[in-house]
């Protein structure tokens, strides 16, 4: 769904010739219809949709349920990137760019969601610091309070608290939690602040998802739960 029809056009074609069968829009509110119509397994959404943004585009469609989003746009802004992604986006791709890049990012997107919704047998929980993960169901807690995460965010807080303790670059996450060895790392900047949104009692003063300055990011569990956690994992970043 892109607002300028050559750009639609040539993203249409490249994802048609990879095997994918693709639905365009010129419009938020025509996308909105296409994908109630249709529920795609991922949006591609140009930020500068007329009628409706991508932003308040991808907001809606989230309402009604989880969908896999790649945001593109003509900005290079900082700002906008982080925005993107706060609205939930799984990718972010500032033209001009490589149609075949975009390709390999579906590809990547969809390979995620595909493998976060298999049932791959009935793994044990992963607990630590109040957080509660079942990776089978795809259903997290903390406290006792359901948390609605992103496909993203639940992937980033599961890996971990499957490795408490540990420090990891954001190149690292990106590679092990995204399955890129590319892109925008600011990606793993925004997640990393949205995790502490939801799991720390205090986001601007974090106890859990701890920054360690030039180096990346550790999970701190308190010690009386290491032991348990240790044993299927660790804690959220």
């Amino acid at each position: 769904m892109d607002d300028d029809p050559t750009v639609a056009e040539v993203v249409t074609g490249y994802l048609t010739a990879a095997g994918y069968d693709v639905a365009r829009a010129a419009d938020g509110p025509a996308a909105l219809e296409q994908y109630a119509a249709r529920r795609p397994d991922l949006a591609v959404l140009d930020l500068m949709l007329p009628g409706m943004d991508g932003f308040e585009v991808c907001r809606r469609m989230r309402a009604h349920g989880p969908v896999p989003v790649i945001m593109l746009t003509a900005r290079g802004d900082e700002d906008d990137r982080v925005l993107g992604l706060e609205t939930g986006a799984d990718d972010y791709v500032t033209k001009p760019f490589s149609p075949r890049e975009l390709v390999l990012r579906v590809d990547s997107v969809l390979r995620r969601a595909g493998a976060a919704a298999r049932p791959a047998g009935r793994s044990a929980p992963l607990e630590g610091a109040g957080l509660v993960l079942d990776p089978a169901a795809r259903r997290a807690t903390w406290e006792g309070r359901v948390l609605a995460l992103t496909l993203r965010e639940f992937d980033l807080l599961a890996f971990f608290l499957r490795h408490p303790g540990r420090v990891f670059g954001r190149e690292e996450l990106m590679r092990e939690v995204w399955g890129w060895d590319f892109g925008d790392l600011s990606t793993v900047t925004v997640h990393v602040r949205r995790l502490r949104g939801k799991v720390e009692a205090d986001p601007a003063r974090p106890e859990l998802i701890r920054t360690v300055w030039g180096v990346g990011y550790r999970l701190d569990l308190p010690p009386d739960r290491m032991a348990g956690a240790g044993r299927v994992g660790g804690a959220p970043s």
